[in-house]
């Protein structure tokens, strides 16, 4: 990864400036850079087996800069290069740097922020512009919820009627502080109608003032729409947990289960 990044870094024209930032499981590599027209960038190297390189994860950021790209608040993307090396593929991209920090850390929230309106406006903004856009990408398909649901919630499967385009990843770690910047944009596509607030939800169950504001904020929460959106991202989650990922949050998550059965 780290001679692959310094080569793609070098294809781009340019310099490494920043500390190494490392993705979910070593996937990706990223870092600031210098470019010389376009100043301080963001480049960002995504790694998979080379029978993987292709479909919604590998090419989620080029579809999401061709249609989102100067219409809701994401860093636009100047520049990719592909590598492939040892059996892997390498995919690099060079976005705009976006100077604020990250509203947090970690996916799960530990701190109880309170963020003014102007951010939630912004917010629930964007995600509606997001929403209203045609696209051919599925972030949720109905066969894995008639397949999963049953098994980590013991009950049956929603029937998703009402679809959105969503992000896909909404939660604080993809979003800055003060605008918010949407980051991380490979898992965008089809879902149902409310997906990206009732993943926001979920990973905020710790932090119960900030969930209320999430509640607040998106009132499709409370609709039925809602409530299947959060059967099946709460199952996601408990998924997920079950591979060693956020298990602090399985008993928020059963709650909210409860709470939605």
């Amino acid at each position: 990864m780290r001679r692959t990044f310094t080569q793609s870094a070098q294809t781009l024209g340019t310099t490494t400036t920043g500390p190494e930032v490392w993705g979910w499981h070593g996937r990706t590599l990223s870092s600031r850079v210098q470019h010389p027209d376009r100043g301080a960038c963001w480049l960002r190297l995504l790694s998979t087996p080379q029978d993987k390189a292709a479909g919604k994860i590998w090419d989620g950021n080029l579809q999401a800069a061709a249609l989102f790209d100067g219409c809701v608040h994401k860093p636009l993307l100047y520049d990719t290069t592909e590598a492939r090396s040892d059996g892997y593929a390498y995919l690099a991209e060079l976005h705009q740097y976006v100077a604020e920090p990250v509203f947090s850390p970690s996916p799960v929230m530990r701190l109880d922020p309170d963020p003014p309106t102007a951010w939630w406006d912004s917010l629930r903004t964007d995600l509606e512009y997001v929403s209203t856009v045609p696209t051919d990408r599925v972030a949720v398909r109905q066969e894995w919820v008639d397949r999963s649901v049953p098994r980590y919630l013991d009950m049956p499967s929603p029937r998703i009627t009402d679809w959105a385009t969503a992000h896909g990843d909404l939660h604080t770690a993809n979003l800055t502080g003060t605008t918010p910047y949407l980051l991380d944009w490979e898992g965008f596509g089809l879902a149902p109608t409310g997906y990206d607030a009732a993943i926001l939800l979920a990973y905020s169950l710790l932090t119960p003032g900030f969930a209320q504001c999430v509640r607040d904020a998106f009132p499709v929460l409370k609709a039925e729409a809602g409530r299947v959106a959060q059967i099946i991202v709460v199952t996601e989650l408990l998924q997920s947990a079950s591979r060693g990922d956020h298990p602090e949050l399985v008993p928020a998550l059963c709650t909210l289960a409860g709470e939605l059965t």
